[in-house]
């Protein structure tokens, strides 16, 4: 669940494509093989540049999500315990303002790269990360942590298309589907080693060390790009015109007047809703209220196969490490399996497993079951997103594509911005105040069960309707 950046629809795509390559008889292997040994990646004759914003990628992802797999707990821990001690509808603002950001930013963001250059962005960005992350290590006042904070999102908002533009610059259609699946696990690994590794010694040594470590990652990107980052120029069509940022906001008329695309929007963001919560609930759950014992002992005693006297201990940074993980494991699985379905009721199937995560978590606050409910939320998530860039383009019109293909990501704006806010008012009433946690996941399932029904109803009405027109 918290793999969570807004490439990562596009990116779950681009790993399905490479499984339907694999598929096509008499493809050759540049344009897609189920060879991804080393030996054949390097021979895909890539770029530099492409290896350095690869090796960026997987230093920023690794930070952000050390820094976000603790962040609900850091501001709402006391100061006994090494927090702030803001109350969880502070942390909710904030989760809820930083977030939306991350994926509205980008839409804009592209332009501007494409008007002033990659270079000059990538310094701004890096730059931001660096007095965003530091500061939030310094602060512990309310509103200068929140400063700080949205001054980081800016930065990550403004990173995120500049480095996959730098893919898609650095590609051709003979490896560009490749190109984008080592970028989406170079994602996911930044993502598990951090949290794993980094975070739990940072964490020992004082929650404002992890938020200085991802200060330094900003500066060691800051150098690369200064010293190892070349301008890209665009392998495929240097000669297209780039939209100017007016036109790229204005273009969200177009896309609010498509009545059909928002309600699909809409729909969709029910699954968003449930996945920011988490980022809140799950990790204050599993802080204030789960004795994860048996999964330490577990852990421990395979460990105590190769070492002596392991301590591991499973703490919030290691939701993130599960995710991960999971995702690394069997995403080319998943997306095999579901690389000739129908992009919809693939979906739906996805949305379902999803909720029915959240199910598991309201069933028992066993340790097992806990970390099974997020694992099956987690392939959820993979079944559904692969899907979702493939709709969006089955359902927008021709000469709009690259338009709407931009606003798809408004499902992370609207989901991201009420989940961090319903799942904090919803934690305090259910948990703090009544202690029933079983009655949280399960209503916040109501939530997943009505965005099934209404993608039902939406393929029935609408896109049958359509198609029989």
């Amino acid at each position: 669940m918290y793999f969570c950046s807004h490439n990562k629809a596009f990116l779950a795509q681009l790993v399905e494509r490479l499984i339907r390559n694999e598929q096509v008889a008499g493809s050759s292997p540049v344009k897609g093989s189920k060879d991804l040994s080393l030996r054949f990646i390097m021979r895909s004759k890539f770029q530099r540049n492409f290896w350095v914003v690869i090796v960026m990628e997987f230093f920023e992802r690794g930070a952000y999500y050390g820094v976000l797999s603790v962040l609900s707990v850091y501001l709402v821990a006391g100061a006994m315990d090494g927090g702030l001690g803001f109350s969880r509808m502070q942390a909710g603002t904030i989760l809820g303002t930083i977030q939306p950001l991350l994926y509205f930013l980008p839409i804009i963001a592209g332009g501007i790269a494409d008007r002033y250059g990659y270079r000059k962005i990538l310094f701004f960005a890096f730059t931001c990360m660096i007095v965003g992350y530091a500061l939030t290590g310094v602060f512990t006042n309310y509103g200068l942590v929140f400063a700080s904070l949205i001054i980081m999102a800016i930065g990550a908002g403004f990173f995120k298309p500049v480095i996959s533009g730098t893919i898609a610059k650095s590609t051709d259609e003979t490896n560009s589907t490749l190109g984008f699946g080592i970028f989406y696990w170079s994602i996911n690994l930044g993502a598990f080693l951090f949290p794993l590794f980094l975070v739990p010694n940072l964490k020992a040594m004082g929650y404002e060390y992890i938020f200085y470590m991802a200060a330094v990652v900003g500066l060691i990107l800051l150098l690369i790009n200064t010293f190892f980052y070349k301008e890209p120029i665009s392998l495929r069509d240097p000669d297209t015109p780039q939209k100017s940022v007016g036109e790229t906001l204005l273009g969200i008329l177009t896309v609010l007047k498509d009545f059909k695309f928002i309600i699909f929007i809409l729909l969709y963001s029910g699954f968003w809703i449930l996945y920011f919560q988490m980022y809140g609930t799950v990790l204050w759950y599993l802080r204030d209220h789960m004795d994860m014992t048996p999964v330490n002992n577990a852990v421990n005693s395979f460990l105590g196969l190769f070492i002596d006297n392991p301590s591991w201990v499973f703490d919030t940074e290691h939701v993130t490490v599960v995710n991960a993980g999971v995702i690394i494991c069997l995403q080319l699985f998943v997306s095999k399996i579901v690389a000739r379905t129908r992009p919809l009721p693939t979906m739906i199937t996805g949305l379902a497993l999803g909720t029915l995560g959240m199910l598991i978590l309201s069933i028992s606050s066993k340790p097992w079951v806990f970390i099974i409910g997020i694992m099956v939320f987690t392939i959820g998530e993979m079944t559904t997103h692969p899907k979702f860039l493939s709709y969006i383009g089955m359902i927008s019109p021709p000469d709009k594509k690259a338009l709407y293909m931009g606003y798809s990501f408004l499902y992370g704006v609207i989901g991201s911005s009420i989940g961090s806010f319903l799942g904090s008012a919803l934690y305090v009433k259910f948990v703090d105040e009544m202690g029933r946690p079983g009655q949280l996941w399960a209503l916040l399932s109501i939530i997943g069960v009505v965005s099934i029904i209404g993608l039902l109803i939406y393929n029935k009405v609408v896109v049958k309707s359509k198609a029989t027109a």
